[in-house]
């Protein structure tokens, strides 16, 4: 009898526990409700305008929701121009910058984390400098050079130059501060060099940061215009951003039913990698601090 009382007051109080409300909360809620709405609400504008018909994109605010959704637009996007071949370039050159990346930048880090204190100090201290000065500064420069070694519209110019970003270099480092050092000197007691000791042991370890530095740098790289546009002039390795601004430009105006289709069908990747890999995202940016 008795233990049947206690196992009643036991999930009484569990379920009066799971119940109460921490103060504070609500407020916090609030907020947090209203910035997604404001996210959302740009891309919510983006897809009424691509399904609305010739009538006009633009209207009064009540006006956003189309009288007549169609898909009309998405079907000339896909007929019209190659639009498709904008996509696969698109995922081709922001695959390889990725694989680059994860590849370069961690190895770069490494480097930097298990040398001297003082040549890592200067290192960091030069890679956090080349954050602070803006990439289109390098714009002319690369654009020399690549002409200067006759890459100007191929697919490595639109590679190269980004294989090895600062703040991944920067992120990892930091997060290989986190990785016990006993698992580099059970490896070498085991024979294993420092490439294999890197590709082994500590390249698997930093799968959390790599995952972050990745999809940062999958964003960047896929919303990538300015660069790209310099750098190409044929539809053979155009990529998405500057494929829409082409197809989207009509004889005096822009088409906006048409841009906000290719820029929905553009967002598909992006949202889809976020929600895929959101956990490995959140275990990533906190990692570091719950690592005693």
């Amino acid at each position: 009898m008795m233990n049947g009382n206690g196992t009643a007051a036991r999930a009484a109080g569990a379920g009066g526990a799971r119940g109460m409300r921490l103060p504070g909360t609500r407020p916090v809620t609030v907020i947090l409700v209203v910035l997604l709405l404001a996210n959302l609400f740009p891309l919510f504008v983006m897809v009424s305008i691509s399904m609305k018909g010739e009538a006009g994109a633009f209207g009064s605010l009540a006006d956003l929701l189309p009288r007549r959704a169609t898909a009309e637009h998405y079907a000339e996007i896909m007929t019209s121009g190659p639009f498709a071949r904008y996509f696969a370039n698109s995922v081709l050159v922001a695959a390889l910058v990725v694989a680059g990346n994860a590849v370069f930048a961690s190895a770069a880090a490494y480097a930097i984390a298990r040398g001297g204190p003082r040549s890592a100090a200067a290192m960091l201290a030069l890679i956090v400098s080349t954050m602070m000065i803006p990439k289109h500064i390098m714009m002319i420069p690369l654009f020399s050079l690549l002409l200067g070694v006759r890459l100007i519209d191929t697919y490595p110019a639109l590679v190269l130059p980004f294989l090895v970003d600062a703040f991944n270099v920067f992120f990892i480092y930091q997060f290989l501060k986190t990785v016990p050092r006993e698992m580099e000197e059970a490896a070498a007691i085991d024979g294993a060099g420092t490439f294999r000791t890197f590709a082994r042991v500590i390249f698997p370890a930093l799968k959390p940061a790599i995952v972050v530095t990745s999809i940062n740098t999958f964003l960047i790289n896929w919303n990538s215009f300015l660069l790209p546009f310099v750098f190409t002039n044929s539809d053979r390795v155009r990529t998405l951003p500057v494929g829409l601004a082409i197809l989207s430009q009509g004889e005096h105006s822009v088409d906006w039913g048409l841009l906000m289709a290719g820029s929905t069908l553009a967002a598909v990747p992006t949202i889809l990698a976020f929600a895929v890999f959101q956990r490995h995202i959140v275990q990533g940016l906190t990692e570091g601090a719950t690592r005693g």
